[in-house]
């Protein structure tokens, strides 16, 4: 069953299938998504640069040429289960952390298994609604990121990794949001029972 948690560029879209994922224990953490320029400065937006910095000195997060990358480890959840590959903050209940210290893709993102998931063999009411939200969010999040990629390489100095840049990737995040006040309010608009979308 798939829930859309409505909130505009902060929206998540959930799966009960995650828990019990076809793929295997670790779902899409396996590989997970790096945290673009788009995901840090909405981390930052929310509160989250002194954990950004945290995680960048305990090599959770390393810098990559998009964003950051996040660290996978090898580790098993149960004494019998084989030992995987996976993303640092994938635990034994799934993401170990909260929805707005996450790349915007692990809040947004179901598989073609969770979308065609069926329920007493009948579609998900929910699905036509979360597959307009997740086209309207990825649209949304790919434009963003190509502008402050852009910005990002006008910068004399790069990325420097400190206090500073991440506020001012914070303060980029926040204007393109006032920017794109319509195409928020349109993912808003969503009616999560309306089959249609």
């Amino acid at each position: 069953m798939i829930r859309l948690e409505l909130s505009g560029e902060h929206t998540r879209l959930c799966s009960t299938l995650c828990g019990q994922c076809p793929q295997g224990p670790a779902g899409c953490c396996f590989s997970p998504p790096e945290l673009d320029w788009t995901d840090i400065g909405r981390i930052v937006s929310l509160g989250g640069r002194g954990w950004l910095l945290e995680q960048l000195a305990a090599r959770n997060l390393r810098p990559a040429s998009r964003g950051l990358a996040l660290r996978r480890v090898r580790r098993r959840e149960e004494r019998t289960a084989p030992r995987q590959s996976k993303c640092v903050y994938h635990g034994a209940r799934g993401c170990t952390i909260p929805a707005e210290r996450r790349a915007a893709t692990c809040n947004y993102f179901l598989c073609e298994d969770a979308f065609a998931e069926r329920l007493d063999g009948r579609a998900d009411p929910a699905s036509a609604a979360s597959r307009r939200a997740h086209a309207l969010l990825r649209a949304l999040y790919d434009r963003w990121d190509r502008e402050l990629a852009e910005a990002v390489a006008a910068r004399p100095e790069g990325p420097s990794w400190d206090a500073a840049f991440l506020d001012w990737l914070g303060a980029e995040f926040e204007r393109l949001s006032r920017a794109s006040r319509a195409e928020i309010d349109a993912i808003d608009a969503i009616d999560a029972l309306d089959p249609l979308g």
